[in-house]
């Protein structure tokens, strides 16, 4: 029997762990869906019937063809604003910007559920827009349908492209440029046949995360969609509507949402594998010398969307303060519609408090370990940990809590109807966050330090404590952050997996939504926005006060 060299038995049992943990708690429950979607509605019996009744079925046609659909356009329009955008803030004199990078990540952390709804408030068919555009005898056509969700889809989700564009741009070796221009290239046609090549790989993964975000939003096609079929939604629908033993309606829709995922990456993996996108970049682009009117278009154009992306945040903190009667607006300032959240009835603004910052110390404490073994080990099982803690990235909140459902519900371990079940599957949809975050700054830490710190007598465990976590504070705590303020704006798993005293503010948004009860919705909803700035700032103090970047 081999023994285990000393140094390699810390991340071997992180590694072990790791896996351990994800297996029951992600793999169990996404088999299990798997499996009932094999299984007659008792359980009992093989079956591939399952899916030929769902897919033989006009309905759920329709909604894998919405899905897709709307997913493709939001994608596609979020990329085309995004790209120039992100060349502007990289190559271009843009006036503030550093405050556009710091507003255009806002909305990352501010949920989209709430943007849609923002958007009902103004546009809808009671809207305040509409009605101020119907006494002046302008038509104005619907928000609801496909047309609507996309619009949320592209203000809320284009960061995902502007982000990592951004950084591919400054990244590109300008002596690419200049041998381009050499060879008598026009600065236009360098940026299309040299540049835009070169940070194609960041703008697909960009892209990719925005294509997965759509198939499993919930909460956007839950406002917006009406009677249109989406796949997160119906299955929602079908397991609530299930009185069977087993889900297999929903399991059906479950896996398939999970294979169209699967699909997308499988075929963005092979597109970037076959391509060669290196410059070994060894200077940065300087900014471009460009006339006034660049300038100011250029700043313009970023401006725009960085403001047009918040006006429907600002527009509910400043309806959540107007007197709602049902569903109806009177343009009177009123704090009533705070009184049931902040009251007696109280309870789901604590539950989202305590929840987020549960599921962001669980996530802290499987995420940074397995985010070390990620960055330090380069064997097999660091790279089947990498894949598995990558997952939840892309399985729906819906799918996954189906899965704790079928999984938890009976037997030795039984979680339904209590508040841990909310916790650990928030846990595991966000562990990805702490994973990249935490793996992120030990690729930044020289490893010579680990081994100083061994050689001279320090265990492997008492090593990482002392001298690799405080190097990584600064990841540690943008990871929990993030895990946090997207804890407290989850809908899709909450709405599954929560009963009785554990319902959350997106819950209470939920509920009045389908009640007509728009003033508390819109007070929740500026306490969302209030509770995912608050972190965020503080995050930020400490980052620069004491300089943990």
């Amino acid at each position: 029997m081999l023994a285990i060299p000393h140094q390699q038995r810390l991340p071997i049992a992180i590694a072990a762990l790791g896996l351990l943990f994800l297996a029951l708690f992600l793999l169990y429950p996404l088999f299990n869906v798997f499996g009932a979607s094999f299984l007659d509605s008792e359980g009992g019996a093989l079956t591939l019937g399952n899916y030929a009744k769902m897919l033989g079925r006009p309905f759920y046609r329709q909604a894998i063809i919405n899905t897709l659909g709307i997913g493709i356009a939001a994608t596609l329009i979020t990329t085309l604003i995004s790209v120039p955008f992100a060349f502007a803030l990289a190559r271009l004199p843009v006036v503030g910007r550093a405050a556009i990078l710091a507003l255009a990540s806002l909305p990352l952390i501010l949920p989209s559920f709430v943007s849609a709804y923002a958007l009902v408030l103004l546009f809808g068919r009671s809207g305040v827009v509409t009605q101020w555009l119907q006494s002046m005898g302008l038509g104005f056509g619907s928000i609801y349908g496909a047309g609507g969700i996309v619009v949320v889809y592209v203000l809320t989700l284009y960061p995902y492209v502007l982000l990592p564009t951004v950084a591919a741009f400054k990244a590109v070796d300008v002596s690419m440029e200049e041998a381009a221009q050499n060879l008598g290239s026009s600065p236009l046609r360098t940026v299309r046949t040299v540049i835009l090549p070169i940070v194609l790989p960041a703008i697909l993964a960009g892209a990719l995360l925005v294509f997965i975000e759509t198939l499993e939003n919930f909460g956007v096609p839950f406002v917006l969609a009406e009677d249109m079929p989406i796949f997160a939604v119906e299955a929602f629908k079908l397991f609530i509507g299930e009185t069977s033993p087993n889900p297999s309606s929903a399991g059906v829709l479950g896996v398939l949402l999970i294979l169209m995922t699967a699909a997308v990456l499988v075929v963005q993996r092979h597109f970037l594998a076959s391509r060669r996108f290196a410059t070994n970049a060894r200077r940065t682009p300087p900014l471009l010398n460009v006339g006034r009117g660049v300038q100011a278009a250029s700043s313009l154009y970023c401006w725009a969307i960085v403001i047009l992306a918040l006006v429907p945040f600002f527009a509910i903190v400043v309806l959540s303060f107007m007197e709602f009667r049902g569903p109806v607006l009177h343009g009177h300032f009123s704090l009533d519609n705070f009184a049931p959240l902040l009251g007696r009835a109280s309870r789901p603004f604590f539950n989202t408090l305590i929840f987020a910052t549960a599921a962001a110390a669980c996530a802290t404490l499987v995420g940074v370990p397995i985010g070390y073994v990620v960055a330090r080990q380069r064997n097999g099982m660091a790279t089947l940990l990498d894949v598995v803690a990558t997952l939840p990235f892309a399985v729906a909140g819906t799918v996954l809590a189906i899965g704790f459902i079928v999984s938890f519900n009976s037997g030795p371990l039984m979680l339904t109807g209590g508040p841990l079940i909310l916790v650990l599957a928030y846990t595991v949809r966000k562990v990805p966050f702490t994973v990249r975050s935490a793996s992120a700054i030990v690729h930044q830490i020289d490893g010579s330090l680990e081994e100083a710190s061994i050689s001279l007598g320090r265990p492997p465990l008492q090593t990482f404590l002392r001298i690799v976590v405080p190097l990584m504070l600064g990841g540690i705590l943008s990871g929990a952050v993030l895990t946090w303020v997207t804890v407290a704006s989850e809908l899709s798993a909450t709405i599954v997996l929560y009963s009785g005293p554990w319902s959350t503010l997106t819950v209470v948004m939920f509920q009045s939504l389908e009640s007509g009860g728009a003033g508390v919705a819109t007070a929740a909803a500026s306490i969302l926005i209030l509770v995912s700035i608050v972190p965020i700032a503080l995050l930020y103090r400490l980052v620069r006060r004491y300089g943990l970047d």
